[in-house]
């Protein structure tokens, strides 16, 4: 199953809209009710307008009626394992703080858990 999720994330990094950074990154969230959801980044030329590929595929998934996640998996055509960042990993632990989180680049594949990328997550 990780084999085929990685390959969804592969195509959701190509539809990407990355003409700033040239930086594509897809994004896999499997909710624990078996649905699927992709993301990529979109930018903006106001940076701060930009959104990553994992917060892309959490709200739809939200809006799609699902709140619990088993498995993140993300892509990134690089030499470098990126992991998520932080404001993608804080909306992502308000709703699955236990989720395995699974990122791949072009010769690396790296898996934690959401807790562990993020172990003093804000809560109230």
């Amino acid at each position: 199953m990780v084999e085929d999720m990685i390959k969804l994330a592969k195509e959701a990094a190509s539809r990407a809209y990355a003409p700033y950074s040239g930086f594509k990154v897809g994004a896999v969230l499997v909710a624990k009710s078996g649905n699927i959801y992709t993301g990529c980044n979109v930018e903006n030329s106001s940076y701060g307008l930009t959104i990553c590929a994992e917060r892309t595929a959490l709200f739809k998934a939200i809006s799609e009626g699902d709140r619990e996640f088993e498995h993140l998996i993300i892509y990134n055509d690089s030499e470098k394992v990126f992991y998520p960042c932080g404001a993608c990993r804080q909306t992502l632990v308000e709703f699955s703080p236990e989720m395995k989180i699974t990122i791949v680049n072009n010769d690396e594949m790296v898996e934690k858990k959401l807790s562990e990328l993020l172990p003093e997550h804000f809560k109230i």
